[in-house]
């Protein structure tokens, strides 16, 4: 190489080497000066969320926590007793009577709810189903109702001297009473099926709306049936939104309140009792017992109850879904 070249070259290579300092120096320049302080713009967004939260579900469960240390007696007023409210709820017989009761109904009531929303589901995404708009806004209909008003249409039609099944027994002669106390539990959860079904139905149907049609594409080329392209494709689908409908469920039974609340004035007898289901038992010990503190005790130990039940079934619905 000429010694011209050579200096051409140096020359080049210095040039490169001052414009890459100079691009350093404007970067550094670039940088503002507060980089190092946080960014609370998104605090601001989540924070009339976040306040709202706070003082109408946190500061409430941790006043509930704290009132079930205590105890309102005639003399004294109120006064710290420690474990005493949950050691006397442990040992009530009508709290576990009480928490039988809901969870017979879970146990019972749930399976068939979901069987029948999942069957909904996939009766509408068959596409073989005429008026499928019409039937899908039916069956979700009674989730719109509110409860106390569906409990109240429903305790008008179970009535036995009054009603559909009063009047079937005055047509047929029958002594049908579905408010006895025998069957009284299956009657609230056919309120509770009616106006949750239609809810649950939604989740799985958007649930089989996520699935690629090239999957059915490849089922029809395969020949597969509509049985197995539901057991090979559909139902796998639908295993998240079972463990979130499952979940939801169990959460929604343990707090039975306004179906059996409502009927309580519309049974015959004594058949729903003050502690009928745990909420009601909770509702009662605290408006009506002026037992406050034991109420509070009492909705803590439920609310325990309640998210070991759930976390269990989540655990089971996570262990499905990887295998």
């Amino acid at each position: 190489m000429s010694g011209q070249a050579k200096l051409v070259a140096q020359g080049g290579l210095s040039i490169s080497l001052s414009a890459q300092r100079d691009a350093t120096k404007q970067a550094r320049v670039d940088v503002p000066l507060n980089a190092h302080r946080r960014d609370w713009r998104g605090w601001k967004f989540i924070g009339p969320f976040a306040a709202v939260f706070v003082l109408v579900f946190i500061v409430p469960v941790l006043y509930a926590i704290w009132i079930s240390f205590f105890q309102n007696r005639m003399i004294g007023g109120n006064r710290f007793v420690g474990l005493a409210n949950y050691q006397r709820l442990f040992a009530d017989g009508q709290f576990w009577s009480a928490v039988g009761r809901v969870a017979i109904f879970t146990v019972v009531q749930v399976p068939i709810m979901l069987f029948l929303a999942a069957a909904m589901a996939l009766a509408i995404d068959s596409m073989k189903l005429h008026g499928t708009k019409f039937f899908r806004i039916a069956t979700f209909l009674p989730y719109a109702v509110p409860a106390v008003v569906s409990t109240l249409i429903w305790g008008f039609v179970y009535g036995s001297k009054y009603g559909l099944v009063g009047s079937m027994n005055s047509w047929f002669g029958w002594q049908v009473d579905v408010l006895s106390p025998s069957v009284l539990l299956a009657s609230i959860g056919n309120i509770v099926t009616w106006g949750y079904t239609g809810y649950n139905m939604l989740i799985f149907y958007s649930s089989l709306s996520t699935i690629p049609h090239s999957l059915y594409e490849a089922a029809s080329i395969d020949g597969a049936s509509e049985w197995q392209v539901i057991k090979s494709i559909k139902l796998p689908e639908l295993r998240g939104s079972l463990a979130i409908t499952v979940i939801f469920s169990i959460i929604g039974s343990f707090q039975l309140f306004n179906e059996p609340s409502i009927l309580q004035n519309m049974v015959p007898g004594n058949a729903v009792t003050t502690y009928y289901t745990p909420n009601m038992y909770a509702y009662n010990l605290s408006f009506s017992g002026n037992q406050s503190n034991y109420a509070a005790a009492l909705a803590i130990v439920m609310a325990l109850i309640t998210m070991a039940v759930a976390y269990a079934v989540q655990l089971r619905g996570m262990k499905e879904q990887m295998k």
